[in-house]
């Protein structure tokens, strides 16, 4: 039994929150009675508004700055939640929703989509285990348990860790580029281009570099204020694919699936 499956991973950013601060002036009115006479007139005192101060400038992140700060926020996220929409033609051709936990690795992860015959692939990774049910491929409702770096699995102990796939950045980041501030779900984030070098992210994760696979890609990641990744996307030889991360560090569960529910091969 031969089953190949792709996970995606996700590629970040870091916004940066912005604030502004208004000035205003205000008005204040006092009166003044003369004791041997009624009052006749009013006198008024106005305060001078306080001189507009300059705001600093906002920090954007560089190509120097940008991997370090997008791994120091990662670095105290224990969970997340990832969904993930995979196009084609302006057709939906896969999505992707899923929970991972850093420590220790652990993910489950659900594709739908026309590769599957309208069903649902289901991957599990546990202890550097993998569980993988593909319609077609593993008898219904069973799991074919593979170990986890197993190449036919792709590698998915990795590669569905995205901090692992970020660290391929501090090598292969070409170039990042602050684009403008959107509010996205509520959130104002930052958007970022990232040029990638190809190969060199490929290598940096142990992978081969497919031929036709071109010199550099962008991606466009969008961060919070806490320089944690909230939406990814990127769009290669017409095949677009947009990634949120979401429910940080909230609690999760994820468990290998019972023995009489597993195969092997």
């Amino acid at each position: 039994m031969r089953i190949h499956v792709r996970a995606v991973a996700a590629v970040a950013i870091v916004p940066l929150l912005l604030g502004v601060a208004a000035c205003g002036g205000e008005e204040k009115a006092t009166g003044t009675l003369p004791s041997s006479a009624p009052t006749t007139a009013v006198e008024k005192t106005i305060t001078a508004a306080p001189p507009k101060v300059a705001q600093p400038p906002v920090a954007r992140l560089t190509k120097a700055t940008f991997v370090p700060a997008m791994n120091t926020a990662l670095a105290s996220q224990k969970t997340w939640r990832t969904t993930a929409r995979m196009t084609a033609g302006g057709e939906t051709v896969m999505t992707i929703t899923g929970f991972q936990q850093s420590e220790p690795m652990a993910m489950s992860m659900e594709m739908s989509g026309v590769a599957f015959n309208g069903g649902k692939a289901k991957v599990i990774v546990v202890n550097d285990t993998a569980y993988v049910s593909i319609p077609g491929a593993t008898p219904a409702g069973k799991y074919l348990k593979l170990d986890a770096n197993d190449p036919e699995v792709g590698s998915l102990a990795d590669s569905g860790d995205p901090t692992k796939t970020f660290k391929a950045f501090e090598k292969s980041l070409r170039n990042a580029k602050f684009v403008k501030t959107e509010t996205i779900d509520g959130r104002k984030l930052d958007r970022y281009d990232l040029t990638v070098d190809t190969a060199s992210a490929l290598r940096a994760q142990g992978k081969t570099v497919p031929k036709g696979t071109p010199k550099t890609l962008t991606y466009s990641v969008w961060m919070d204020s806490a320089k944690l990744i909230r939406r990814l996307s990127f769009d290669l030889a017409g095949v677009a694919m947009v990634m949120n991360m979401t429910d940080y560090n909230k609690p999760v569960t994820i468990k290998a699936p019972p023995a009489s529910k597993t195969i092997t091969r």
